[in-house]
C-alpha cells in the first residue's frame, strides 16, 4: 500500500491541521470526530453517510474511514474546516458523488485529485432536478435523460442513487475496484467483502419489490425529490413537494397544487424526512386530511433514526411505505 507525503501545496493552517494526529473516539467517526487509524490502514475520506458504511463494509479492518459529514447534519450544504480539507489532503483515498457538495467536490479537485473517487458516473446520477413548470402530475416530477436527451448537460442531478439497490451495489463495486488499486495486497479480500455487500442489497431489493408489488396508491408525496430512484425502481410516482435540496422552501402556489394533487388522486399520506423541514408536509397533511409518516433518505444517520445502519432504516422505510400506500 502506497504512502504520500502531504501535498507541496498544503501550506499555512492548512498544513498545520494536516499534522494532527487522529485520536481515539467513541461513536460515529466524523470530521471532527475521526476514527482510531491503525498502522497499515488505508486512510478513507467519505463525503456523508452512505459512501462512508460503503467504504466500512468492503473495507473492513484493513481501512479506518472518516466522514466528512456529521451525523444528523444536512449533507446538501456542507462547509468544509480547514482540518477537514487537511484530512482530504493526506487520505489514501477520498469518496465523494460529484455535483452533491459543493465543497467536497472543490476540495477533492484541489487536494485530493490524485486520490479521490467520483461515485457519480458508475452511480448512473440520469435524474434531473425538477422544472419549475414541473406540476405534482409529471411523471416522477424530475426527467431523465432520456426523457430530455437535449437537455441542459449543467443541470442538477438527483444524487440519491443509495436508495436504489441496484445504483448502490455499482457504487460498492467502484469502491472496492478502487481500494484494491491503493492496497493491492488486499484486493482480493475488498473484492470478496463487496460480493457479500452487493448480495445483500439484491435481498433487499427483494424485499421491496415484493412489499410494494401491490399497493393501493403509487403516488409518493415526499417532503422533497429525494426518492426519485426508489420511485422508478418499484413503480412508483414520486411528487415532491420541494426540489432537490431540501433547503428550499416551496411556494404557496406549490403547496396548493400539491394539496389539489393529493385530494384528486385520493392520496392517503404524506411523507416527512427525519433531516428536513416537516412543516411543508405537515401543511399538506393537514389540509387534505392525509396522515403524515416519516421517511429516511438516509443522508445522514442519527440516533433517532429507526435503525443502526443501512440496511435497517431501509427495511424500517419499507414498513412505512407499505402502511402509507396500502400495499396488500
Amino acid at each position: 500500500m502506497r504512502r504520500r507525503p502531504p501535498p507541496p501545496r498544503l501550506t499555512g493552517l492548512v498544513a498545520a491541521v494536516a499534522m494532527v494526529g487522529l485520536v481515539s473516539a467513541c461513536g460515529a467517526a466524523t470530521r471532527e470526530n475521526p476514527p482510531t487509524h491503525v498502522a497499515g490502514q488505508v486512510r478513507v475520506v467519505a463525503s456523508f453517510y452512505p459512501l462512508e458504511y460503503a467504504a466500512q463494509q468492503v473495507g473492513g479492518h484493513r481501512v479506518s474511514v472518516l466522514s466528512l459529514t456529521k451525523p444528523g447534519v444536512e449533507p446538501h450544504d456542507l462547509e468544509l474546516t480547514a482540518r477537514a480539507v487537511g484530512r482530504i489532503a493526506e487520505a489514501d483515498l477520498v469518496v465523494y458523488a460529484k455535483g452533491f457538495q459543493p465543497a467536497v467536490d472543490t476540495a477533492a479537485d484541489e487536494e485530493g485529485a490524485d486520490h479521490a473517487l467520483d461515485v457519480a458516473p458508475v452511480a448512473n446520477l440520469d435524474r434531473l432536478a425538477p422544472r419549475e413548470d414541473d406540476g405534482p402530475g409529471d411523471p416522477g416530477n424530475t426527467h431523465t435523460d432520456a426523457e430530455d436527451p437535449a437537455g441542459d448537460p449543467g443541470a442538477a442531478r438527483d444524487p440519491h442513487f443509495w436508495l436504489d439497490p441496484e445504483r448502490y451495489a455499482a457504487v460498492v463495486t467502484a469502491i472496492a475496484d478502487r481500494l484494491g488499486q491503493v492496497d493491492t495486497g488486499h484486493a482480493a479480500e475488498y473484492s470478496a467483502n463487496a460480493q457479500v455487500f452487493a448480495a445483500r442489497l439484491a435481498a433487499l431489493d427483494g424485499d421491496f419489490r415484493g412489499g410494494l408489488a401491490s399497493c393501493t396508491n403509487t403516488d409518493l408525496v415526499t417532503s422533497h425529490a429525494a426518492f426519485g430512484y426508489l420511485s422508478e425502481r418499484y413503480g412508483l410516482t414520486q411528487v415532491p413537494i420541494a426540489g432537490l435540496s431540501p433547503d428550499v422552501e416551496p411556494s404557496s402556489a406549490k403547496l396548493a397544487e400539491v394539496a389539489d394533487f393529493v385530494r384528486q388522486h385520493h392520496v392517503t399520506t404524506i411523507y416527512a424526512e427525519t433531516l428536513g423541514e416537516p412543516a411543508f408536509a405537515d401543511t399538506i397533511s393537514r389540509s387534505t386530511g392525509a396522515q403524515l409518516a416519516v421517511l429516511d433518505p438516509l443522508e445522514g444517520l442519527t440516533s433517532q433514526a429507526a435503525g443502526q445502519d443501512y440496511f435497517e432504516v431501509m427495511r424500517s422505510n419499507l414498513t412505512v411505505l407499505r402502511a402509507g400506500q396500502r400495499c396488500a
